[in-house]
């Protein structure tokens, strides 16, 4: 197997927003709620919501996690030949992805509540079939579904914080908390499973999270109120199908590509996903009710958060999810040391997107995005070397360096996506933001995977994995210069419209 970490993104940032005129004004329907819905705080304590909110997520990252330090175990019980451990990896991924736009628009339409509490019972229901999985078919597509209910869970429980959450510190700091439950749960997730597997062995890791998620269920049936856009209930149901067949096609063809880009196996799944986006982009421009809808990519702070998430996924999770393996490799590491490499990443990923919000708005979120693209080059950089007579302690820096950019970027993602999106679209933009995390995890994998498999070999495997994860990490560099530029970009855009509305007044 060339990767065994190869699907550990972060939940990444989602939207759930409400204007600044939307929430100073009164009544439900000033804020985007239709008759009937509970009016943010009017019920539940605050306080009660954001708890169940948060563990919400840290309990879904957790469990996208898990394969990482128990795959061997894994894929040996269950006769997965190594195509089949790729898929095992990269199957709750695609159910995320895939999901995620049609979940947001439900829980728009019909209550992020319900949305919520929907995910919570398919991921207890889908994750205690993945613990008696009998083989490798049965848990792939177990690990789907847990995708899908942990796509519902992600839109539902943030649609929630910001409905319940006025703009301005309070929002601050409720989605601060909420995105540092993203490396809370990388941080968990591998370590619990592996201590878990050693203590019983890997399905009991999955009974556990079940039995989490049916705690999750009745704590969102009972402590949450209802929060709603005021949207169509009509569901688009052709822009689901269209898109959900896009990114299983594209994640597809990234998956197969490893063992060949030119196979046409891979390219007909390339061209099918082009030719099926193609078909989506045009059903969303002429229904009444998108699922998307295309015209919030004429705002900068949209677009922002968006290519924020793409680039994370793209520079940042690919290489990091990868390293753990290459660890194995190279230097020789256990796998519970290797994932915990991984832990001083994520950990200080958690511990700054909680001190992020102190910052409030001292810093612009622009700005703390290219901070955080800048902070992740610097990390790349000095991760380099990896070798079989490498220390460990020496990539503990560069490892720290990349958390601090993680938590910055997650802390602000979660924030500008939040406001970047109008009160009645809450569930499409937590959808779309959470999308662009996902699909550029997938595609930085694989270009991980390509890149540090593409060196020369010296005889040595060991040397070799070293010098294709240096290889690895300087894409990895070009890619966050890449994002941070494409974020730029976007303040100018911001910016010139601010004066061109100036002048108009």
């Amino acid at each position: 197997m060339e990767t065994k970490a190869a699907v550990t993104g972060a939940a990444g940032t989602t939207a759930a927003a409400a204007t600044t005129a939307g929430l100073s004004a009164t009544g439900s329907q000033a804020r985007g709620l239709r008759p009937g819905a509970a009016a943010p705080g009017e019920h539940r304590p605050r306080r009660l919501t954001l708890t169940v909110a948060c563990f919400g997520t840290l309990l879904v990252l957790t469990n996208y996690c898990a394969p990482m330090s128990t795959l061997s175990d894994t894929a040996a019980d269950l006769h997965s030949s190594v195509s089949g451990q790729t898929w095992m990896l990269s199957s709750v991924m695609l159910g995320i992805a895939a999901l995620l736009l049609t979940t947001g628009g439900l829980g728009d339409a019909h209550g992020q509540r319900r949305a919520f509490l929907a995910g919570s019972a398919v991921l207890a229901v889908s994750t205690a079939a993945g613990a008696m999985a009998t083989g490798t078919g049965m848990f792939v597509a177990a690990r789907i579904v847990q995708g899908m209910g942990s796509a519902a869970i992600l839109t539902g429980s943030l649609g929630i914080i910001g409905h319940n959450f006025p703009a301005g510190p309070q929002r601050t700091r409720a989605t601060g908390l909420w995105g540092a439950m993203v490396g809370g749960g990388i941080t968990l997730g591998p370590s619990l499973s592996a201590a878990l597997a050693m203590a019983v062995d890997w399905r009991f890791g999955y009974w556990v999270f079940a039995a989490g998620a049916v705690v999750l269920t009745v704590a969102v049936r009972t402590c949450l109120d209802e929060s709603r856009g005021n949207r169509p209930e009509r569901t688009d149901w052709t822009g689901a199908v269209l898109f959900g067949g896009a990114v299983t096609a594209l994640l597809a063809a990234l998956i197969e590509g490893r063992s060949g880009w030119g196979r046409p196996q891979v390219l007909v799944l390339f061209a099918v996903a082009a030719v099926v986006a193609l078909a989506f982009v045009v059903v969303e421009l002429r229904t009444s009710a998108p699922m998307l809808d295309l015209r919030l990519f004429l705002s900068p702070g949209f677009n922002a958060a968006t290519l924020g998430s793409l680039f994370t996924g793209l520079s940042v999770l690919g290489v990091l999810s990868y390293l753990p393996t290459v660890m194995e490799k190279s230097m020789g590491m256990a796998a519970l040391p290797a994932g915990a490499m991984l832990g001083v990443w994520s950990g200080t990923s958690f511990v700054v997107s909680l001190l992020a919000r102190r910052i409030g708005d001292r810093v612009q979120g622009w700005h703390r995005l290219v901070i955080g693209m800048a902070l992740s080059i610097v990390g790349d950089v000095a991760v380099l070397g990896i070798a079989p007579d490498a220390h460990w302690a020496r990539f503990l820096p560069g490892l720290a360096v990349s958390g601090v950019g993680s938590g910055l970027l997650n802390a602000a993602l979660a924030r500008m996506a939040v406001e970047s999106v109008p009160v009645h679209q809450a569930g499409m933009g937590a959808g779309a933001n959470n999308t662009a995390r996902y699909v550029g995890a997938a595609i930085g994998v694989a270009l991980t995977v390509v890149a540090s498999t593409s060196v020369g070999s010296s005889g040595d495997p060991a040397v070799d994995a070293g010098a294709g994860m240096d290889r690895a990490l300087l894409l990895s560099a070009g890619l966050s210069a890449l994002g941070g530029l494409a974020i730029a970009a976007t303040r100018l855009w911001s910016a010139r419209e601010e004066r061109t509305r100036a002048s108009a007044h």
